[in-house]
């Protein structure tokens, strides 16, 4: 097992890996954390973590350069933490204070930074898609070389408009990567029991649309599959759809039990396909970390993580003038 783990490294420098192991760390432990202060009544409203799935974003944006676009759905905070938002502008956000993104009237599914390029953060299943599609145009139309990535889940997948985007995209050849975040279950609902291809990506070839599956487990092979995606985009050729296949860990919200599947099939994930104790285990078999090494790391992270939580706590909540605020925008 470690052979093969060590020869699907053996074109990553030991600094990616770390950073690769850094990253997903980071979405681990504020997921986990934020889970913790939605317990305590800390966060309000919905709450969709990430736990699991962290390998998928942070391969993604390996392969992404200055300057791309992301958008994605409402399981959005490790899209955040992975294109370089501030954990303590995210976690504010979670509590609705006015130290966070949106300045605490957004919440979870929510916020924008202009500044990383990440346009939401929507609550509307499958309405990421079309703007995704609206941002890539804006970028072909200025010959500028950038490409958007357009995160979705399985259970989108099944959303009419996505198929409108998917014609218009290969009609105009849109610098978008199309990336299908498919952890198996739309909301409570397996996805063999809701969607009649046993391979999502395959849909796009009514439209001409190339695509593939990729192991979401697995942040190397997420990031080749990125940098084909990304290349194919910024030669001119349209579209990619990547059909990315990972797993989440807990229910689709905070308010999920997940009685649909059992115990056993999770924790089976856990133990033999997790996406950080695959790098974790690159990182030791090849000698490019020690376990000293890694608590290190782990330390650190926590460090990271709880100063949000404190930055949040700290926060004051928003002004009731910010209601008035943020609502249109001034035209000249």
């Amino acid at each position: 097992m470690a052979a093969r783990k060590a020869a699907k490294a053996s074109n990553v420098s030991a600094t990616e890996l770390t950073q690769y192991y850094r990253d997903m760390l980071l979405i681990r432990r504020f997921e986990e954390k934020a889970g913790q202060l939605y317990g305590m009544g800390l966060i309000g409203g919905f709450c969709h973590l990430y736990i699991g799935q962290e390998a998928v974003v942070v391969g993604l944006e390996a392969a992404a350069d200055e300057g791309d676009k992301r958008i994605t759905s409402y399981r959005d905070h490790g899209h955040m933490l992975a294109c370089g938002m501030d954990p303590n502008g995210v976690m504010a956000e979670l509590t609705g204070r006015i130290g966070g993104y949106s300045k605490g009237k957004g919440g979870s599914m929510h916020m924008f930074s202009a500044e990383k390029h990440f346009y939401g953060g929507h609550g509307i299943v499958g309405a990421q898609v079309p703007i995704g599609a609206g941002l890539a145009f804006a970028d072909k139309y200025k010959a500028n070389g950038r490409v958007t990535f357009t995160y979705f889940g399985d259970g989108a997948a099944n959303q009419g408009q996505v198929y409108e985007t998917f014609n218009m995209a290969a009609l105009w050849d849109l610098p978008v990567v199309f990336v299908i975040e498919n952890n198996q279950y739309a909301m409570g609902t397996a996805m063999k029991r809701s969607t009649s291809t046993p391979d999502i990506y395959t849909r796009g070839e009514a439209f001409g649309i190339p695509g593939e599956a990729v192991d979401g487990m697995d942040v190397m092979a997420v990031k080749a599959a990125g940098e084909k995606a990304v290349a194919h985009c910024r030669a001119g050729k349209g579209p990619y759809i990547l059909e990315v296949k990972t797993y989440r860990y807990r229910g689709h919200s905070m308010s999920d039990p997940a009685k649909y599947r059992t115990r056993e099939e999770v924790q089976k994930m856990r133990e033999e396909r997790d996406p950080i104790d695959h790098v974790r285990d690159l990182l030791l078999t090849g000698k490019h970390a020690s376990e000293d090494d890694l608590k290190a790391i782990d330390k650190e992270i926590k460090a990271i993580v709880n100063a949000s939580a404190d930055f949040a706590r700290e926060s004051p909540e928003p002004p009731l003038d910010e209601l008035y605020t943020d609502i249109y925008a001034e035209a000249n």
